[in-house]
């Protein structure tokens, strides 16, 4: 998505009133891009083109600026109704792309071949141009606003060239740069709504407005509007599935063009309200000091929501994915009455005693059914899964009958519909096969294809950013210099995360550098949608992922009453959750178990997600202190639990002992071998 402007090279500060540019995929944008003029953004936008082209994939690129004049106008120009060919007209006559001087004169030159002192006004420099006002005239030639500037509320007529929120400048500056690339693109390109989209590469009008409200909540601080108006809108175009966005794209426009998402700004804005959190939704409750952990799990599960986007895919392929909507069937299963096992069908059931019942020829099969009505009192040789012919609604076991060619002989009695499935006695067509936020197993896939479902909607894979920090931290397999250790979390949880289903972002190791941390997590929140950094979360000199994460003010320290683990830092960086582990492995570790997987399943889409929980007689003894919740390392032998040697948080060989944890209430224990424990297995957690 492109932020346009009208004006000069506005040189190297970042600034408003410039060009934006922010990409999308998948629900999620790119940090928005400053470009200093115009012809910097068409090498840029060249530049993404030939990627796109290169890649064999598709791109779609907005532009806040209107594609065509009122209905009427490119006539009065050109001749012709044809907006390229206007769009030709002013290319010819636009001159230095880059500062755009000359646009006042552009827009006199073509009121000179319209009646009147109009249609184009507001000469913003300071020699006089003849032919273009300083102020609106009191009549205009030609229409004022496009249909689509009529249903935008406040939009702007083309007609002004200058002064807040004008964009007459913007179109004759921006309509060259789009025929310019067209040029170096033929049929490559094509323009929304003049032209059929069945190229690689679409160009369609946006107006950000549209959605103010999300923009606005979504601003970072300090951030330029126009910054976060493209950043916001790609990540909501992204967002859509195909279906809204075929509706968007399809519309009735005439010549001079449309907005996208006019008349569907509630599904835009909807679009742009998925993966935002509020930057004060890790704030506690003013006064909270240590928090519990059912607490501390109370306030995750309240305010996380899916931050993903969704996509259609095949129903066949979607195996591990998590539904975004209903699966609804498209089909009964079965989807015909059948016979459960190889026999004999007849109509009605028998009455106790011997009978002899008439064979008809032929049989029917699965895949092969027999056509026809069988008459009363005959039976027809049917094999399992079969359709059942007209006629018949029972069937016989075959090892229960003796048969001949001409008839078979069973004893009764036999109820009516014995040996058959209903059609629709598993699922009827329109039911809903699986619900939302299931994450679909290989059982899945069988039951949506036997419902006849075709494509499902499913969230993107949760991305998730793995840092670590410290400056003796170094990477797995590297020397190690006195004072200096390996790095244990970041493989450690980078198999977790994949273990769960996510796409993992490795985002390396952060020194203790306050630019260097922050350079990480701008690289975190660009490309993944939740962040887990260790280490450097607390309080002290050299930690500095605390530090920078308190300057966005999203920041809260949670004190949780948690054994192992200490205060877990929770913030909103650049738009993506961060949850700062500590930096011992083991704690790491219990704190990403407790709390990070039930949060990242609500994240990706799957709801809260409960950890297994056994109750199993213990085969250790413990005298535990009131305050706290304790998670040991343990394992079960001969059906009991025993715990590592060792409750020190150092002990990194205790993780690969254990196969789960033993929770221990928040109050005082004693614990007893055979007394009843809570064990929790690494199994249950899904790893």
């Amino acid at each position: 998505m492109v932020d346009w402007t009208g004006g000069g090279d506005t040189g190297p500060t970042p600034k408003k009133d410039a060009i934006w540019m922010a990409r999308a995929a998948g629900g999620h944008a790119d940090a928005p891009e400053y470009v200093r003029n115009r012809l910097i953004a068409r090498d840029r936008l060249a530049e993404e083109i030939q990627k796109t082209l290169d890649a064999g994939e598709r791109l779609m690129i907005g532009f806040d600026f209107p594609f065509g004049y009122p209905q009427g106008f490119a006539r009065h120009i050109t001749g012709s109704d044809d907006p390229f060919a206007l769009w030709q007209w002013i290319t010819d006559r636009a001159g230095d792309l880059k500062d755009g001087k000359n646009r006042f004169d552009l827009a006199a030159q073509m009121n000179a071949l319209l009646p009147g002192d109009g249609p184009f006004w507001f000469n913003g420099i300071k020699r006089e141009i003849d032919g273009l006002s300083r102020k609106k005239p009191p009549t205009l030639p030609v229409t004022e606003l496009r249909k689509a500037e009529t249903l935008a509320k406040g939009a702007f007529t083309c007609w002004q060239m200058g002064g807040a929120g004008a964009v007459g400048s913007q179109v004759l500056m921006g309509l060259p740069i789009l025929q310019s690339l067209r040029a170096m693109f033929p049929d490559q390109i094509a323009v929304w709504p003049f032209e059929p989209l069945d190229r690689p590469i679409a160009f369609i009008e946006i107006w950000p407005s549209l959605i103010a409200a999300e923009v606005a909540a979504n601003q970072q601080p300090d951030e330029i509007k126009d910054a976060a108006q493209v950043r916001t809108l790609a990540a909501a175009v992204s967002r859509l599935s195909p279906t809204e966005l075929e509706q968007m794209l399809d519309v009735h426009a005439p010549k001079e063009g449309w907005i996208f998402g006019l008349g569907h700004e509630q599904k835009l804005a909807a679009a742009a309200r998925q993966g935002r959190l509020r930057n004060d939704c890790f704030a506690l409750p003013p006064g909270t000091h240590w928090t519990p952990v059912d607490e501390a799990m109370d306030m995750l599960r309240d305010r996380l929501t899916p931050v993903t986007g969704t996509e259609t895919i095949p129903a066949h392929a979607a195996g591990g994915r998590i539904l975004a909507k209903d699966a609804i069937a498209a089909g009964s299963h079965p989807p015909h009455a059948n016979s459960a096992v190889d026999g004999y069908g007849f109509a009605g059931g028998l009455t106790p005693g011997l009978h002899h019942i008439p064979l008809a020829a032929g049989r029917a099969a699965a895949g092969v059914p027999w056509t026809g009505t069988l008459p009363q009192g005959q039976a027809l040789r049917i094999l399992t899964g079969a359709p059942l012919p007209d006629g018949v609604d029972t069937v016989v076991l075959e090892e229960d009958v003796r048969a001949t060619e001409t008839e078979i002989t069973v004893e009764g009695p036999l109820k009516p519909g014995a040996n058959t499935r209903k059609a629709g006695e598993d699922v009827v067509a329109g039911d809903i096969t699986l619900p939302a936020g299931r994450r679909l197993t290989a059982p899945d896939l069988a039951l949506l294809s036997s419902t006849a479902i075709k494509d499902v909607t499913v969230h993107r894979p949760l991305r998730v950013g793995i840092l670590s920090t410290g400056d003796e931290v170094q990477p797995p397999g590297a020397p190690l210099a006195p004072g200096q250790i390996a790095d244990a979390n970041r493989p450690m949880l980078a198999e977790v995360i994949r273990k769960w289903g996510y796409e993992v972002v490795d985002l390396g190791i952060a020194r203790d550098d306050r630019g260097d941390v922050e350079n990480k997590l701008n690289q975190g929140a660009s490309q993944a949608d939740v962040i887990l950094t260790s280490g450097g979360a607390s309080a002290g000199d050299e930690d500095h992922v605390s530090a920078l994460l308190r300057g966005t003010g999203s920041m809260a320290l949670w004190r949780i009453a948690v054994k192992p683990g200490r205060p877990l830092a929770l913030a909103v960086w650049n738009g993506a959750p961060v949850f700062g582990l500590p930096g011992n492995p083991v704690a790491a570790f219990v704190c990403t178990l407790i709390f990070a997987r039930p949060a990242l399943s609500a994240l990706a889409g799957a709801g809260w997600s409960e950890p297994i929980k056994l109750t199993v007689p213990a085969a250790f003894s413990k005298n535990k202190k009131p305050g706290r919740r304790e998670y040991l390392r343990a394992r079960l032998t001969n059906g009991c639990s025993e715990v590592f040697g060792s409750e020190g948080s150092g002990r990194v060989s205790g993780l690969s002992w254990a196969d789960g944890l033993v929770e221990l209430p928040d109050g005082a224990a004693v614990i007893e071998p055979g007394t009843p424990v809570t064990y929790m297995p690494f199994a249950g957690f899904g790893l």
